[in-house]
């Protein structure tokens, strides 16, 4: 079997060392950077470093990149309209790429209603825009998100997002009429209580938030990622989003699904929510939408999306000509190369193999997720389960120095996350998957190697 992971060089190499030196003299070192190198060169599931290490890529670019580094689709739709403009701004004059990647997205997102679709760059701006739609067509101020949710890094999505470290720290103060509900989380149940009687709980303590903390006639929307991102990948029972949506219908609230890092075939579908048997009244969507451009947006029923007047919604940069253009090539890919249906198959994969690892690695506590977007938490025992937040660093960090690109997340920093690009082939998974078992039985039983 092909070698994929090239690891010739100390990291950081020689030229990366260099780099990394005027990095740090210009770079502000709170934009953090989890491996101390530099890419040169990024194709599929691989990245080659500089120093010409090759690392196979379990990150995505923080799941950005479902269709693969450089695809040749993607690298051709951005070539033509490079040859033919870059940007004239759609609110000076309009371009058809935006308008077809909108009527594209409509077409993919879940409800027979009639839809539209405001483009924008990035993935906290299509929340931040959410927002203020959901505000003018409610005429109401407040917003409820949910404990461990991630919405972005702006002030409005600082506000939303659950996590103070690093996200928050020091950054108020916040955006006002912004409410936290508790979330699920499967895992962590109260000790013998079911799954089913947790469910029955978690939309017990929904409903109970309505009375203590904001009515719900002062809410314009719920706001909910179908599966928790930076949260850990924590995926609900389809039972509790369908109690929130219910909820929301009964008050006039609108259900927001943030699709961010979990649309665009992450999951084994288009959208998450998808899997619920849900239907929400808007839908936020970036990241992988377009293969590493910055291109965000907003889809929601048209009453809805009218209810802002002319010039109220929109931006400079707002989709961009490359970014829709790379977004139409990536749609086409996950339809083509049947992205969707792989991410299934990755998830088997992922999940058999860490599943029997974990009858030996008393470290891991559970191995979750939807389609390709699995997880695993890392305890310090599986009777107690304390996160183990050091633990998890080590094995990344290991993983890293081998070949392996993988992140982490969590409330608690014991998550081992799996962005891969779904792209992926076989060989490469299987390499990838190697290196972290290897990196895991290295830091935590080195009596396995």
């Amino acid at each position: 079997m092909t070698k994929h992971a090239s690891i010739k060089t100390k990291l950081p190499g020689p030229r990366a060392g260099e780099l990394l030196k005027r990095r740090h003299r210009i770079v502000p070192d709170a934009v953090s950077c989890g491996l101390p190198t530099f890419a040169e060169k990024a194709e599929g599931a691989k990245i080659t470093d500089v120093d010409g290490n090759t690392f196979i890529d379990f990150a995505g670019a923080i799941g950005t990149i479902n269709v693969g580094h450089c695809h040749p689709t993607v690298k051709q739709a951005l070539h033509d309209q490079v040859d033919q403009y870059i940007h004239t701004g759609f609110n000076v004059m309009m371009y058809e790429p935006y308008v077809e990647l909108a009527e594209k997205l409509a077409d993919l997102a879940p409800g027979d209603y009639d839809k539209k679709v405001l483009l924008q760059n990035s993935g906290a701006e299509a929340v931040e825009n959410a927002v203020k739609i959901a505000r003018k067509y409610t005429g109401r101020k407040s917003i409820v998100t949910f404990e461990n949710a991630f919405h972005g890094r702006t002030l409005m999505t600082m506000s939303m997002t659950s996590k103070v470290k690093p996200y928050k720290f020091g950054f108020g103060p916040f955006a006002p009429e912004v409410y936290k509900a508790p979330f699920p989380y499967p895992y962590r149940k109260p000790e013998g209580m079911s799954d089913e009687e947790y469910c029955d709980y978690s939309i017990e303590e929904f409903e109970k938030f309505f009375l203590t903390e904001v009515a719900p006639e002062m809410v314009a929307a719920v706001v909910i990622e179908p599966v928790q991102g930076e949260g850990g990948f924590i995926v609900p029972d389809p039972k509790f989003l369908q109690a929130v949506k219910t909820l929301c219908e009964e008050h006039g609230i609108l259900f927001v699904a943030d699709e961010i890092q979990t649309g665009f075939g992450r999951t084994g579908k288009y959208f998450a929510i998808d899997h619920y048997d849900v239907v929400p009244d808007l839908i936020t969507v970036s990241k992988s939408l377009g293969a590493g451009t910055p291109i965000s947006g907003v889809i929601g029923r048209s009453e809805v999306m009218d209810a802002s007047g002319p010039g109220e919604l929109g931006g400079t940069y707002s989709g961009n000509p490359l970014g829709c253009r790379a977004a139409i090539a990536a749609i086409d890919v996950i339809e083509n190369e049947r992205l969707n249906e792989r991410a299934g198959k990755i998830g088997e994969i992922i999940k058999e193999r860490f599943g029997r690892l974990s009858a030996d690695l008393d470290c891991i506590g559970e191995v979750r997720g939807l389609g390709a977007m699995i997880a695993i938490e890392i305890v310090e025992d599986k009777e107690i389960k304390t996160p183990d937040k050091a633990l998890t660093q080590k094995i990344i960090a290991e993983a890293q120095r081998n070949g392996l690109l993988v992140l982490g997340a969590g409330l608690y920093g014991n998550v081992i996350r799996f962005l891969m690009p779904l792209v992926i082939t076989d060989e490469e998974l299987e390499e990838g998957l190697d290196l972290l078992e290897n990196a895991m039985k290295n830091c935590y039983a080195p009596q396995f190697v």
